[in-house]
């Protein structure tokens, strides 16, 4: 069992119904929406290019997936949990933007989101010592040869290169695309998003706690512990 804490969008969202949308699967029903209507993509295509993020659910990572030290119980997660998100007051998403993010496609604010960034390290920082050690295997598939010195640091040092000053909060709405591919989906989804009704201010009022029960299986959306 695996646990990950991410920002969800309040579940009666424009943004959640579109990401879930997209990706196919609702992380907190359980319910899977058809596949969207996109130019250039028949379901079966789109379904093989959400696949990886369809797994995870529809989110933001604040924490990465990560077993749970030995000796800690989901019970203590929860409890570390509600205490960092009691300590945080509910903030403003700003209107996100289709981007590219290298082969991906992802939302990502188009300002820097001070609130949000600071959340984030807090999760990382103390919820840390109920992490598990990375394993040589799942370090390795963090490919730590591809990594700057600094995001080698945070790897060992988080089980995640991508924390701290080297976080870049983004919700992810593809798998990796080819030359070909990418731009037709990023234009096909820049025009959805518009049509969606989605990009406007999202007012985040919670931190979820989402699990993987069994290897390879889809992450589910657990709970949510309200800001403030």
């Amino acid at each position: 069992m695996r646990y990950a804490v991410y920002l969800a969008p309040p579940a009666d969202s424009a943004l959640w119904r579109f990401g879930c949308a997209i990706l196919g699967r609702d992380a907190q029903t359980g319910e899977l929406p058809a596949a969207p209507d996109l130019p250039g993509f028949d379901a079966e295509r789109w379904r093989q290019i959400t696949a990886e993020p369809r797994r995870y659910g529809f989110h933001g990572t604040l924490k990465a997936p990560f077993h749970l030290a030995p000796g800690a119980a989901a019970a203590d997660l929860c409890a570390a949990l509600a205490a960092v998100a009691g300590e945080h007051r509910p903030f403003e998403l700003p209107p996100l933007e289709v981007t590219a993010l290298g082969r991906f496609v992802a939302l990502t604010p188009p300002v820097p989101v001070p609130t949000l960034d600071d959340i984030a390290a807090c999760v990382v920082k103390d919820l840390d010592p109920l992490r598990a050690p990375l394993t040589p295997e799942e370090r390795a598939r963090r490919q730590p040869q591809a990594l700057s010195q600094r995001q080698t640091d945070m790897l060992d040092a988080y089980g995640y290169p991508y924390v701290l000053d080297e976080y870049r909060f983004h919700m992810t709405l593809t798998g990796p695309l080819d030359e070909a591919e990418h731009g037709h989906a990023l234009n096909a989804l820049a025009d959805a998003f518009a049509a969606s009704g989605a990009r406007l201010p999202a007012e985040i009022i919670d931190l979820a706690l989402f699990i993987e029960d069994e290897k390879g299986g889809p992450f589910r959306l657990a709970c949510r512990f309200p800001l403030g």
